[in-house]
């Protein structure tokens, strides 16, 4: 028989305990936000359709960049019980410095378009954080701009080359002399993809008023006044914009680019060389016989070449044929910490992260790019935590098991 009794004032008071309401909206909203993905649906709704779909998007079926995310979900995790990892160590040596983190951010081109503190928000963040920044050729903010927000972090420059070689020349020695360490010299452009969701938009540099654009403006007028009120786009390495993103890249990038030109960009740059792009092993190859520092397994984000190979797929092969040799890093479909562990612990020396940035940073500016960092590194240390490792180190291709859905044909020439 349930003995039952009259509520007593007391103990109803212990139950009715009321938060504070947050007045401030950025963190009431950041506050909300538990994963990136929580992060993209912040960005989704605070974002023009236009400028949210060209971050969101990839090229043609958008196929690479879901079976990039795929692979990094169906990861199985092997975990050892009984040891210990109270206390975890998440930094790495990478490229001849540390981070305090096994990811950094990776060069991501008009970045004010998604929010207006653009590189700036995204240096800053990555310099308290302890991580490197990377600033695209396409960048909205100059390499200076970038060294001041970041004066006593990592910088890293990511390079086209483009049809007019002294701009791109031009651009490395700038860099250079600001003081970035590392070049990521990009070799996956030699034209634009097919980025069908920008089309359809009719999404240009810089964005144009239409009809359309004004109706989906005015769920977000903050992003227009931000836009507005804020110092015209300035494109270092463009010297002419108007039309789609596509539209600038195929007449900036020349798909000439060889070998020579690589050997031009080593004599030109002093620093770490790494060569952003690389999809198969016998490039890969070919690149560390030609001196490079490191190699980054990239589909561009799945933005090129759809159906393109699985940049986490390739990994454990490229490792074991040239991990000896150089840095093997990798981006492309990294949505969570986890993914970032199982990268770690299958040889990868480093990780990137594009649109996770961007998500944050379309959602709360530099405290967005704050909260990626954060939501990562607590995702990085739990998984390590559980996975019974206390250091980067200790993660073994043990740990990970990369379960597949799509199993390869014979070839009728193996």
């Amino acid at each position: 028989m349930v003995q039952r009794q009259f509520p007593k004032p007391v103990e109803l008071l212990e139950l009715m305990q009321f938060k504070k309401p947050e007045l401030n909206g950025t963190k009431r909203r950041l506050d909300a936000a538990f994963t990136i993905a929580d992060l993209r649906t912040i960005a989704k709704r605070r974002t023009p359709k236009a400028a949210f779909d060209y971050t969101d998007g990839a090229a043609e079926g958008e196929t690479s960049l879901a079976r990039a995310r795929q692979a990094f979900e169906d990861v199985e995790f092997h975990p050892d019980v009984l040891r210990p990892a109270e206390n975890v160590d998440t930094s790495v040596e990478i490229l001849g410095g540390p981070s305090a983190l096994p990811f950094g951010i990776a060069p991501t081109g008009f970045t004010r378009l998604m929010q207006t503190e653009g590189e700036v928000a995204g240096a800053g963040a990555a310099g308290a954080a302890g991580i490197p920044f990377t600033l695209s050729t396409l960048g909205t903010t100059s390499i200076e701009g970038v060294k001041a927000a970041n004066p006593h972090g990592r910088n890293w420059f990511q390079l086209y080359v483009m049809r007019e070689r002294e701009i791109s020349y031009g651009l490395a020695k700038r860099a250079a002399e600001a003081g970035f360490d590392t070049l990521q010299f990009t070799v996956d452009t030699p034209v634009a993809g097919a980025r069908l969701r920008d089309k359809r938009n009719g999404f240009s540099i810089p964005p144009q008023l239409t009809l359309g654009t004004i109706v989906n403006a005015i769920p977000r007028p903050w992003w227009w006044i931000d836009f507005l009120t804020t110092p015209k786009l300035e494109f270092a390495s463009l010297s002419a914009t108007g039309g789609t993103v596509g539209d600038l890249l195929n007449a900036a990038m020349d798909p000439t680019i060889s070998y020579e030109d690589l050997e031009i960009i080593r004599g030109i740059w002093p620093g770490k060389i790494v060569i952003k792009g690389v999809q198969n092993v016998a490039d890969a190859k070919r690149l560390i016989d030609h001196g490079v520092d490191g190699i980054i397994l990239s589909n561009h984000g799945g933005r090129q070449l759809d159906r393109a190979p699985i940049p986490f797929h390739l990994l454990p092969t490229v490792v074991r044929e040239v991990g000896k040799d150089a840095t093997i890093m990798v981006d492309t479909g990294i949505m969570n910490g986890a993914d970032i562990v199982a990268a770690m612990a299958l040889g990868a020396k480093f990780t990137l992260i594009g649109r996770a940035y961007l998500y944050g940073l379309m959602a709360g500016g530099r405290a967005g790019v704050d909260k990626t960092i954060e939501i990562l590194r607590s995702e990085i240390e739990r998984t390590m935590k559980l996975l019974g490792v206390a250091s980067i180190a200790e993660l073994e291709p043990r740990h990970v098991t990369q379960l597949t859905r799509l199993a390869p044909m014979p070839r009728s020439d193996a």
